[in-house]
C-alpha cells in the first residue's frame, strides 16, 4: 500500500475543502438550518407526533441524511472529475498508485467532509430542537456508511461526465427527489398501502429509515434490511469503479 500517494491525494483534496470553506461547509449547513427554523421550529410546532416523536426532531435524521447525500456526490464527483478536466489524470494512472490507494485518497476526501457537515448539522440542530440519540454508535455507523458509499457513487459520476452540466444532473434529477421521497419529512407509513409498497423501490428509503432507527428505535423498515442494502450498493458501487478503471472507461480517452 502506497500510503504516501494516499495522503498526498487525501491532503489535496481536504485543503481544497478548506480554501472554500465559505461553499464547502457553511453553505449547506446553513441551508439546512433553514430548515430546522421553518420546519422544526416554526411549522413543527403545529404539527402532530410522529410515533410519538416530535415533528421537528422527527424531521432532523432525514434532513440530514439529505445533505450526507447531496455533499458526498458532489465532493466525490468534482474530486475526480478536474484531474480528468485539466488533464492531470493521465498522471496519476502512470505513476505507481493503485486503484485502493486513489478510492481512499478521493473517497476517503469526500466522506470525511460529508460526515463533519452531517456532524456540524446535528448539533446546529439542537440550537432549534430538541432530540434524542437512542444508539449512538449505530448513527456514527450508518453515517460513515452512507458518507462512503454515496462518495463511491459520486466518484462513479465523476468518471463517467464528460462536461460540468452532467456532475449535477444525477443528483439534481435523481437523488434529490428520492431523498425527499424516501421518508426525509414523513414515515412511509403515513401512506396508503399501495404507495408504501411502490416507496419500497427507493434505495434512499432504507438509509434514512436506518439512520432514524439509530435516534429515536422507530423505523419504517427493519434495521438489518436497511444495512444490508446500504452494503449492496456499497459493493456494487466498488465493482463498477473497478471495471471502469479496468477497462479505463472514459479515463484514458
Amino acid at each position: 500500500m502506497n500510503f504516501h500517494a494516499v495522503r498526498a491525494i487525501y491532503l489535496f483534496e481536504m485543503n481544497r475543502a478548506w480554501r472554500t470553506l465559505l461553499q464547502s461547509i457553511a453553505s449547506p449547513v446553513i441551508s439546512t438550518s433553514l430548515y430546522f427554523v421553518v420546519f422544526g421550529s416554526a411549522i413543527g410546532s403545529k404539527m402532530v407526533a410522529i410515533d410519538g416523536i416530535s415533528y421537528g426532531a422527527f424531521i432532523i435524521p432525514g434532513l440530514v441524511m439529505l445533505a450526507l447525500l447531496t455533499e458526498s456526490i458532489s465532493n466525490a464527483a468534482f474530486g475526480i472529475f478536474f484531474p480528468k478536466y485539466n488533464g492531470t489524470i493521465y498522471e496519476l494512472l502512470s505513476a505507481p498508485v493503485a486503484l485502493p490507494e486513489i478510492l481512499l485518497g478521493y473517497v476517503g476526501a469526500a466522506a470525511s467532509k460529508s460526515i463533519i457537515i452531517g456532524l456540524i448539522m446535528l448539533a446546529t440542530a439542537r440550537l432549534f430542537v430538541d432530540y434524542s440519540i437512542a444508539h449512538p454508535f449505530w448513527m456514527l455507523g450508518f453515517l460513515v456508511l452512507t458518507a462512503v458509499t454515496f462518495s463511491l457513487f459520486g466518484f462513479i459520476i465523476g468518471v463517467w461526465a464528460d462536461g460540468f452540466e452532467k456532475l449535477q444532473i444525477v443528483p439534481m434529477l435523481i437523488v434529490t427527489p428520492l431523498a425527499f421521497l424516501g421518508g426525509s419529512f414523513y414515515s412511509i407509513s403515513m401512506l396508503p398501502p399501495l404507495w408504501q409498497t411502490i416507496t419500497l423501490a427507493n434505495p434512499v428509503v432504507y438509509l434514512i429509515s436506518g439512520f432514524r432507527w439509530s435516534f429515536y428505535d422507530v423505523a419504517d423498515v427493519n434495521v438489518g434490511v436497511s444495512l444490508g442494502m446500504t452494503v449492496f450498493f456499497l459493493l456494487l458501487c466498488l465493482a463498477l469503479i473497478t471495471w471502469m478503471f479496468r477497462s479505463g472507461y472514459r479515463l484514458k480517452q
